[in-house]
């Protein structure tokens, strides 16, 4: 499959949530499908680009009610949405690539798993591919988002945020 991708400007942190909805819904939408196979997310951008900010919204559009942490020191929150099972990854941390390996998150990836993954360059190649990428960057006073569909899966998530992102641009 050809790798498809799509931009977008983040004016501000509402946007940001916007993205984060929008990923949820893909999320439901494709949901059978993740079921079977299970989905990677793999979400790059410096300290502050807003990675967490996108995580947060995805899993509050899911219906996650609760304290919504960012892993920076725990390395993973999990968290249950219907039949799936969500694993918030931030990497940030990892010394050693190896430390992916030894700590066991290998067996959280496969079916009926989403995996969210801030920091993903950290585990050093240990990652099954990931599905949908998801790049961050300060612009200004809003962020720039550009979202890489590397599987059938992925682009499937892909049309679906796209479609709902346009939608909102005046």
């Amino acid at each position: 499959m050809p790798i498809r991708s799509s931009e977008f400007a983040l004016a501000d942190e509402r946007a940001t949530a916007r993205l984060g909805a929008a990923l949820a819904r893909a999320i439901e939408g494709q949901a059978p499908a993740i079921a079977r196979r299970g989905l990677v997310v793999a979400l790059a951008g410096d300290l502050g680009a807003g990675k967490t900010s996108v995580v947060r919204a995805a899993l509050r559009a899911l219906g996650i009610t609760g304290t919504v942490r960012s892993p920076t020191f725990t390395l993973v929150e999990p968290y249950v949405v219907s039949s799936l099972n969500f694993y918030h990854f931030d990497f940030y941390r990892l010394a050693d690539p190896q430390e992916f390996s030894l700590a066991g998150f290998r067996d959280m990836f496969g079916p009926a798993a989403v995996c969210l993954i801030e920091w993903p360059e950290r585990a050093g190649g240990r990652l099954p591919q990931a599905d949908l990428r998801i790049a961050l960057r300060v612009a200004g006073q809003g962020r720039d988002a550009s979202l890489t569909a590397a599987t059938e899966l992925g682009a499937a998530c892909l049309d679906r945020i796209a479609a709902e992102m346009a939608g909102h641009e005046s």
